[in-house]
């Protein structure tokens, strides 16, 4: 049985790996099984300077799942999705300031497939100043609840799109800006998942629009006071970056952005992403 040296990085989120290297984790299969388990004990798992290069970095993610292969073309490397600012690396990088805000990968898909199951970052450049991945535990912030809130909370569904995301980002869009953003498909979705482990966690961030059934002001300030207690600083773990450094998380029932940094800075984070197969619910 493979056994991984893992040291907790805060008590809600987050942990680092030793003792494995690049080569092994891209081929040895029998790693995948481990590192599931401990990203669903720990939410967060951070291989420091592992130096996993972007075809090792795909070999590794197929142990987990399958590999996310949507976004191809913006690197030579299948399965690799540059996260950078630089448009002549990424031609949607206008798109990636999106990330600065809380947010959970996958709720506003262009059909019905399941949010992503994880997610893999690489650094191979990193920002003199700012540029740090924040997260935050979702199942910890609903564990949080009293009794009564979990009673009110779990019968609330919110509508998410793509709109509530790119407006905080762009808040006086052109009419051509709106016509694409609403040309992407709306989802209503629980407010707390409840997943096929029993577990539960909240479905928040950016994307989240409105509350269905509520006044939107009182919708926007219910989201807006979740996703501030969900984001605690005792539930967030910061890391960051070094060249080198690999961060695989729990998309299900963690929240991710980018600390912001310099739109000049050379900062550049290699992403693969596992497939999920499980839908919100």
């Amino acid at each position: 049985m493979t056994v991984l040296t893992i040291n907790k990085l805060t008590d809600s989120v987050g942990a680092e790996v030793l003792g494995v290297d690049s080569e092994r984790l891209a081929s040895d299969p029998t790693l995948g099984a481990a590192v599931l388990d401990a990203l669903e004990d720990n939410g967060v798992l951070v291989f420091p300077g592992l130096r996993l290069g972007p075809d090792a970095q795909v070999a590794f993610c197929r142990h987990l799942g399958e590999v996310d292969h949507s976004s191809d073309g913006h690197h030579p490397t299948p399965g690799i999705y540059p996260i950078t600012l630089d448009k002549s690396k990424n031609s949607s990088a206008a798109y990636l300031r999106a990330t600065f805000d809380w947010h959970i990968d996958g709720c506003t898909p262009v059909g019905d497939e399941c949010p992503q199951k994880a997610t893999v970052l690489s650094a191979v450049q990193v920002a003199d100043r700012g540029g740090e991945t924040e997260f935050a535990n979702s199942y910890a912030a609903y564990e949080a609840f009293s009794d009564e809130e979990k009673d009110r909370f779990s019968g609330l569904r919110v509508v998410h799109s793509l709109e509530a995301s790119q407006s905080r980002i762009n808040p006086d869009p052109s009419a051509e800006d709106l016509a694409r953003w609403r040309a992407r498909p709306t989802h209503e979705h629980p407010l707390v998942w409840t997943h096929r482990s029993g577990r539960k966690s909240l479905v928040l961030g950016a994307s989240a629009h409105y509350v269905v059934g509520m006044d939107r002001d009182e919708g926007e300030a219910l989201l807006a006071g979740l996703l501030a207690r969900a984001t605690a600083p005792h539930l967030v773990y910061s890391h960051r970056w070094s060249v080198g450094d690999t961060v695989i998380w729990d998309n299900n029932g963690v929240l991710h952005r980018a600390a912001p940094y310099d739109p000049d800075s050379p900062r550049e984070m290699l992403r693969t992403t596992v497939l999920g197969d499980e839908p919100i619910q």
